[in-house]
């Protein structure tokens, strides 16, 4: 072999030029956004917010939307990020899970918590245990269908949604309670303003101090800190692997749907307190309620193939639509404005899904 052949072969291949700077950025921003739901969400929601205080500064919106509106909105954020809460231990749980009947539950929960409360005169604290008990003795249907039977959670909570439905309006023939004691909970939907900050930022539901605050901690205890909830993501992530390593899958997964229903119990006390009534369409009148719990959860990264979620992405999420929602109808005037929350709530639905699974095909393994 020659000299010259050996040098052609010992030559170093020509390599890949490095991007710019620029363009490492960039990949690195882009990467951040799509990988990291935490990150994203505080973009759009503060693009969001712009976007709004833009159309309020050019004149386009029937009222100012400064912090005063944003704070009384957070009304809305209550019941929802609840359910949404309750959508993210479901979807987690795996095998398609998910709750459409979360609505309803709201609505028979409710009545029983108002006939409990309102008409037989018992004392609020055990009405209140009541009435989540009886929450979770819905979701106990839900998990048992889903997880013993075997029923598709889609078709299985369906079912229950139309069942539990029915019952909240037949219950009372289709009347709501609006005793006294049930009124005077309205208390509990009032503003309130927050000590040493007073003057500087308004009032604030008190339904975020003492419903949903606790509920958040509790919820990401629960799948943070807890045995149940390793257990839940391994069951989410491959049930067969689970049930292989001697975990007790079709518990664990009921137990999601159990939560859930509590839940759900405790957004009906929330419920009659805003509405100051024991109402049977509380949960499922207008929009409804699982529609946008949904979309919270979907938007804030639960991958809807199980085993991926966190509390902070919901929360997020349900911020960020529960202040779109507060401003689209502010740029619509009469029942318009509803109509393209419910138009926006789709999209939003539809285009959390794909980046999803976007995500899950482009950066599989990373952490969302």
């Amino acid at each position: 072999m020659s000299t010259e052949t050996r040098e052609d072969q010992t030559q170093t291949p020509p390599q890949r030029p490095e991007k710019s700077g620029l363009n490492a950025r960039l990949s690195t921003l882009g990467r951040a956004l799509l990988t990291n739901r935490t990150v994203l969400l505080v973009v759009l929601l503060t693009l969001g917010i712009i976007w709004m205080k833009a159309l309020d500064a050019s004149g386009y919106l029937s009222a100012p939307y400064d912090l005063s509106y944003m704070t009384s909105s957070l009304i809305n954020l209550v019941p929802l990020t609840m359910l949404a809460l309750a959508e993210l231990l479901v979807i987690v749980s795996g095998r398609g899970g998910i709750d459409l009947s979360v609505g309803s539950i709201v609505s028979l929960a409710g009545m029983m918590f108002g006939f409990t409360y309102g008409m037989w005169g018992w004392p609020l604290a055990v009405a209140i245990l009541f009435t989540v008990g009886f929450g979770a003795l819905c979701g106990l249907v839900n998990g048992v269908l889903v997880a013993y039977l075997g029923f598709p959670p889609l078709i299985a909570t369906l079912a229950t949604y139309y069942a539990y439905w029915s019952l909240a309006l037949v219950i009372n023939q289709q009347q709501p309670i609006s005793s006294q004691p049930v009124v005077d909970l309205y208390g509990l939907s009032q503003s309130v303003e927050i000590t040493g900050l007073k003057g500087i930022i308004p009032g604030i539901p008190l339904g975020v101090f003492i419903f949903l605050l606790p509920t958040v901690v509790v919820v990401w205890l629960l799948i943070s800190k807890t045995s149940y909830g390793r257990k839940l993501y391994a069951v989410g992530t491959n049930d067969t692997a689970a049930r292989w390593a001697g975990l007790e899958v079709a518990r664990t997964r009921a137990m999601a749907y159990v939560i859930a229903g509590a839940i759900a119990g405790l957004v009906a006390i929330v419920t009659v307190s805003q509405f100051a009534s024991a109402r049977p369409d509380a949960g499922t009148s207008g929009n409804g309620m699982a529609l946008p719990a949904i979309t919270m959860a979907v938007l804030g990264g639960v991958a809807i193939t199980g085993g991926l979620g966190r509390v902070v992405g919901v929360l997020l999420a349900a911020l960020l639509i529960v202040l779109l929602n507060a401003g689209i109808l502010l740029a619509f005037s009469g029942n318009a404005g509803s109509q393209y929350q419910l138009l926006t709530l789709g999209l939003i639905l539809v285009g959390a899904a794909l980046l999803n699974g976007i995500t899950m095909r482009k950066y599989s393994g990373s952490n969302r």
